[in-house]
């Protein structure tokens, strides 16, 4: 997940051979956001400029794909026959055919967007850097701005909503906000002592929340986010992704290649094994039972035994992945620093 320049965090640049051996700091010296993205003020003015002419002409939508596949994203979500992806400059891109053709949502802004989420075939919530947080009715085609905090150099992370009435956003410095009215007001609370990133907010098929964070953090709620309970843990670095298998089954990824197992819903774990000791950001059950985990440049992990082993997968993507997500047609796609990339069948 990205953070914020002035209160950078610990998530290194994916595509970093080195990052993922760093120590395990919530002060990181250097905003990984500098580091996946770097356009240079002549660059953004001209593609601004490009745009206005694109729209003017009706060719909107043929710049939205070409920013597909250049532009940083950091998150996706199905949404009906749909997938929709926010990133970079604050833009949010909608797909309908499984990522070949992709078409740009109306937002009013330009902070970059690290989390989405759709509580149903219309309502949909995503959430990014100077603590915003953006709604939309119609399935991700036009945003309207809910909620901005009054300190922006705070970042929401991640979201995710129970249904269209009860949601949360999580971020940076142990920020947690929750909703009970669709968003028309949100709630600040303190679900932590320590004030380490949140970096994700995972909902289970059985209703259960779980978060994942820095220094080992992973919290549980079984009460639609009422209490949260803390997950001891035997690893101390930070936990990016966390993938729900069954109603006691989990599995979590994180620094330095670390990858654990859960068959009692988070009460004992088990190490799996792993050669690959790099970042992991994502983890993803395909609908025919096969996993995939991603993270740093070139670094993708497969299962076939429901979490138990992977192996080393290497399809034709040579970035950073900050999320993996099955479009309704079946199409797997890799969202991060090269944008949308569309990846074959592991």
């Amino acid at each position: 997940m990205i953070r914020p320049a002035a209160r950078s965090a610990s998530f290194p640049a994916l595509g970093s051979n080195t990052a993922a051996g760093k120590a395990v700091s919530c002060r990181a010296p250097t905003p990984a956001w500098a580091l996946f993205a770097r356009p240079a003020g002549a660059r953004f003015v001209a593609a601004c400029a490009l745009w206005a002419l694109a729209a003017g002409l009706g060719r909107a939508d043929h710049l939205a794909t070409a920013w597909a596949s250049r532009t940083l994203l950091l998150d996706a979500r199905p949404v009906d026959r749909s997938v929709v992806a926010v990133g970079a400059s604050g833009r949010i891109l909608r797909t309908a055919d499984g990522g070949v053709s992709w078409e740009a949502g109306a937002t009013p802004t330009t902070a970059t967007l690290t989390g989405v989420y759709f509580a149903d075939a219309q309502q949909g919530w995503a959430v990014g850097h100077e603590a915003i947080i953006l709604h939309t009715a119609d399935g991700g085609r036009t945003w309207t701005r809910q909620y901005q905090g009054s300190d922006l150099q705070m970042s929401f992370l991640d979201v995710c909503f129970i249904d269209a009435q009860c949601g949360f956003a999580v971020g940076s410095y142990g920020l947690f906000l929750e909703t009970r009215d669709g968003g028309r007001t949100w709630v600040e609370r303190k679900v932590i002592e320590e004030d380490c990133h949140l970096n994700r907010i995972t909902l289970a098929p059985d209703g259960t929340l779980y978060i994942a964070g820095e220094r080992g953090t992973l919290l549980r709620s079984t009460d639609r986010g009422v209490t949260w309970v803390a997950i001891p843990t035997p690893y101390r670095g930070s936990f990016y992704g966390i993938l729900p298998l069954g109603p006691k089954q989990l599995l979590v990824c994180g620094l330095r290649g670390t990858i654990f197992r859960s068959e009692d819903g988070g009460d004992t774990w088990q190490a799996v094994p792993n050669e690959m000791h790099v970042l992991l950001a994502t983890a993803v059950r395909l609908r025919n039972g096969v996993i995939v985990l991603a993270g740093q440049a070139r670094a993708f992990l497969v299962s076939r035994d429901d979490g138990r082993t992977f192996q080393s997968w290497s399809p034709e993507l040579t970035t950073g992945v900050a999320e993996l997500v099955e479009a309704p047609d079946g199409t797997l796609l890799a969202i991060g620093e090269a944008g949308a990339s569309r990846l074959p069948p592991p």
